[in-house]
């Protein structure tokens, strides 16, 4: 493991490099085809959040590395690996939607995840400004502070 000053000044750098990706992943490199159909209950659904997963990664790889390189930061290849992986994986869990919906509705915040979603029956605008949007924004960011610690932490410097 590395000391903990350099593991504190990797995780310093990577937790802001992997949450700007983030933004530019989910927001940008995304399709909207990807955004819209993620969710759905069968193959089409899955493959489209394999796809929109696997582009996410790639971003946020990239840009990790991108800052790996240039700044000269001792992260392990394994660290860097690990943050991937647990990033890739929790994006794709929360992505499909039902799982997030459902934690929602186990910690007891359903309510908040339907919080501005379109009514049957209405003529309601979705929008950015639902529940369910920030509860996954907010599942994505704590899971890239797990990320960016394993990749500041994992093997050694």
């Amino acid at each position: 493991m590395p000391s903990t000053l350099v593991a504190a000044l990797v995780f310093a750098v990577v937790l802001p490099t992997l949450l700007v990706a983030h933004h530019v992943a989910d927001h940008w490199v995304q399709t909207s085809h990807q955004a819209a159909t993620k969710g759905l209950p069968d193959w089409s659904g899955r493959w489209a959040c394999v796809k929109h997963v696997a582009t996410y990664t790639a971003t946020t790889a990239i840009a990790v590395g991108l800052v790996w390189a240039v700044l000269d930061l001792p992260i392990h290849p394994a660290a860097f690996t690990a943050g991937q992986v647990v990033s890739a994986v929790t994006h794709y869990w929360a992505d499909r939607r039902h799982t997030l919906a459902r934690l929602a509705e186990i910690t007891g915040n359903g309510g908040f995840y339907r919080l501005g979603a379109p009514r049957t029956g209405h003529d309601d605008n979705p929008s950015l400004g639902t529940g369910a949007y920030v509860l996954d924004q907010s599942w994505h960011w704590a899971w890239l502070f797990v990320a960016a610690l394993l990749t500041a932490v994992v093997g050694g410097a």
